[in-house]
């Protein structure tokens, strides 16, 4: 039963390691580009626009009675 233990201890390291590595390989890229006005203003525009769709889409998701 230790053995079980000490293995299911190890996934949330794992998956914190894994978003990290996410995060920076996809984040890294960006930080070079934002010294550009035009492209750090489309990067906020981005950032916004997906926040404002997960908000949405995870609103629609939560509500029992439809839209319609």
């Amino acid at each position: 039963m230790k053995d079980f233990f000490v293995n299911v201890t190890r996934y949330p390291r794992y998956l914190i390691a894994f978003s990290l590595g996410v995060f920076n390989s996809v984040f890294e890229p960006l930080a070079r580009r934002r010294s550009n006005p035009v492209t750090a203003v489309a990067l906020v525009g981005a950032l916004i626009s997906g926040l404002v769709s997960l908000t949405l889409v995870l609103r629609a998701m939560v509500q029992s009675t439809p839209l319609s």
